[in-house]
């Protein structure tokens, strides 16, 4: 059975938005991303542009070099305070590290929204748009224990993480889809520390196929009749699946994963992966310069959603073996929607 989710075209975020100005003409804005080469943020700007040459803003992005350049997002911070820019959307490298910027933007009178990763403290922005990637992780945990049925309870989980730093995205998907799983968590601000003997252990990947690949792996050794693998993202999962493959177990373990990029969700339809969650970074960014449009009309900033501490633009899972109790769309509708 397929459900209709709320995620599907972001109807319940843009629900809670005050509706932004017709037009902002002269205000300007500025998006600042980890990199500018990773399609997830590639789609962040795509949406952010969209929006502000929709609504009369003038927008500058800039981006790291590579994924944890801190020093040059503390420099374009510092670059849209001077220019005068009336909001900053922002993917910080380092949550901590960059509050100190942060905070010299938001005492000169810019609003700031952190994108897709919450700064630490998280109320160190005036706002977050994100994925509830608890929930992420919460729907594949669901979707697999639904798939397994009685076998669940006999399932040999592999755990392909971030990183050992363990930043809140990693430990958020982590956790959701343990707890999905019906797995009884420990700390559920860190992974790692599950006494659930389904659990054949964790390996960090840094997000990438290669890291995928090499943690499946050390796993098969530890234990080679693992059945569940959760990925922290799709290259990852791409990675896991390659391992699998080479000792001739693809077919008989059930992968899934979080991010519903383009090639990903190609990888659902294939049979790669089981299911993913799919997020929408292009609503994030669009949302992102209609707030900022708000305040500078009126001053308002952005509430977060109801019960949460940030403001959710949505997930869904895409998978094209749905399961009873749990929402999904199907690939062709992943497909429409995905990014990359």
């Amino acid at each position: 059975m397929k459900f209709k989710t709320k995620a599907l075209a972001g109807a319940a975020a843009i629900a809670l938005m005050s509706a932004a100005p017709a037009m902002a003409e002269g205000v300007s804005a500025c998006l600042i991303t980890k990199t500018d080469t990773n399609p997830f943020f590639v789609k962040m700007k795509e949406g952010a542009e969209a929006k502000a040459a929709e609504l009369g803003v003038t927008l500058k992005s800039y981006a790291g070099k590579i994924d944890g350049d801190h020093e040059s997002q503390v420099a374009a911070i510092e670059a849209c305070v001077a220019d005068g820019a009336k909001g900053i959307l922002l993917t910080a490298s380092d949550t901590k590290a960059i509050v100190d910027a942060v905070k010299a933007a938001r005492d000169a009178g810019v609003l700031v929204i952190a994108l897709d990763t919450p700064l630490d403290p998280i109320d160190a922005a005036d706002a977050t748009f994100a994925t509830d990637n608890f929930r992420a992780g919460l729907l594949i945990g669901e979707w697999a224990k639904a798939t397994l049925g009685d076998k669940a309870a006999e399932a040999k989980i592999a755990m392909l993480d971030l990183a050992i730093s363990q930043p809140s995205v990693d430990v958020l998907r982590d956790q959701g889809f343990l707890q999905g799983f019906g797995v009884d968590l420990a700390d559920p601000n860190k992974w790692g520390d599950e006494s659930d003997a389904r659990i054949i252990g964790n390996e960090v990947t840094s997000g990438n196929e290669e890291g995928g690949l090499k943690g499946m792996e050390a796993l098969l050794t530890k234990d080679p009749d693992i059945n569940v693998v959760y990925t922290i993202n799709e290259p990852s999962a791409a990675g896991a699946y390659e391992a699998l493959k080479a000792v001739g177990r693809e077919k008989d373990v059930l992968i899934v994963s979080v991010d519903g990029g383009c090639p990903g969700v190609a990888n659902v339809k294939d049979g790669v992966i089981g299911a993913t969650s799919q997020q929408y970074p292009l609503l994030m960014a669009s949302l992102g310069i209609e707030a900022i449009a708000k305040y500078a009309a009126d001053g308002t900033k952005p509430a977060p959603s109801e019960g949460k501490d940030f403001f959710d633009t949505g997930v869904a899972l895409v998978t094209d073996k749905p399961v009873d109790g749990v929402e999904s769309i199907d690939t062709a509708k992943g497909t429409e929607l995905c990014w990359g």
